[in-house]
């Protein structure tokens, strides 16, 4: 991609529509620092990112919702649980260890946030339903309470009703003051 340049303040949705293949998801990679890029930067809070560091992003509150649940957002063999609480270890461990109470509690409070319909907690994520993974990835990532969501292809691959659900996730996302950079490939959306 070339030239491309764009802002997403709090409280925002921008979206950023193309075909697949048109180098979109490429962005909001090189934006977390999955994918590098030759020029240019990426600033949040007008403060310089660091190149090719998803660390670095996580760190100055970005979170990406993967084009790619299964292969790129989820661990499928793990537990809803892990999976919820994979990105905010830090504020669930004890001297190193995770309290398991902490995880149990903030899986608990996502569920009923994003309706997510599981059996168990310790239930592998690859026994629920395609709206259901996707709903556990968005709760993994507004767990950790970014300044800057990134969702790319948000709805793909989910049932009509769980869309309605995930588009009111992301526009409560902006109404609480995040910025959202939304990618879709549907030009509704």
């Amino acid at each position: 991609f070339r030239n491309v340049s764009f802002n997403v303040r709090k409280g925002e949705i921008v979206a950023l529509a193309g075909l697949v293949g048109s180098g979109r998801s490429e962005i909001a990679r090189s934006i977390f620092g999955i994918d590098s890029y030759d020029s240019g930067t990426v600033k949040i809070n007008n403060k310089a990112l660091k190149k090719n560091s998803p660390i670095a992003a996580m760190a100055e509150k970005i979170a990406l919702v993967p084009e790619d649940r299964r292969q790129q957002g989820l661990f499928m063999v793990a537990g809803v649980n892990r999976n919820i609480s994979m990105e905010s270890f830090d504020a669930l461990t004890d001297r190193g260890l995770i309290n398991f109470k902490k995880e149990k509690s903030l899986t608990d409070t996502w569920k009923e946030k994003l309706s997510i319909k599981f059996a168990n907690q310790s239930d592998p994520v690859d026994r629920l339903s395609g709206g259901n993974q996707q709903k556990t990835v968005l709760a993994k990532w507004l767990a950790t309470d970014p300044d800057l969501l990134i969702v790319d292809e948000p709805t793909r691959g989910i049932d009509v009703a769980t869309k309605a659900e995930v588009h009111r996730l992301v526009n409560q996302a902006a109404s609480e003051g995040k910025a959202v950079l939304m990618i879709s490939s549907e030009l509704p959306e």
